[in-house]
């Protein structure tokens, strides 16, 4: 299985920087296996980030864990790997939007 196939072609796996994973750690208990799964799992919302895109595209996924919890994830595409720049638990509004889609 490809990872986000329906959104972007060729994804093969997650590409991971030592200080955004401890990073997502320490501020919101969020572990890297844990944002694996919310890309693995359906349904997962897939929106443009447009404010942080100067450099690169980035994105927001909206989604869950295997343990059901709700999670935010800002990423990239590096080739064909995809590397997570930031994930928290979603807030209210973000939840509203994922329920309702």
């Amino acid at each position: 299985m490809t990872i986000l196939s329906e959104f972007f072609e060729g994804l093969t796996g997650f590409e991971w920087d030592a200080g955004n994973a401890e990073k997502n750690w320490e501020r919101h208990a969020v572990a890297q296996a844990e944002c694996e799964q919310l890309f693995l799992n359906r349904p997962v919302l897939i929106v443009g980030d447009v404010r942080h895109s100067r450099y690169e595209a980035r994105y927001y996924a909206l989604g869950f864990t295997d343990a059901g919890r709700f999670l935010t994830v800002a990423f990239t595409l590096r080739g064909a790997l995809l590397r997570v720049i930031s994930a928290r638990p979603m807030n209210r509004r973000e939840q509203r939007v994922y329920e309702q889609a």
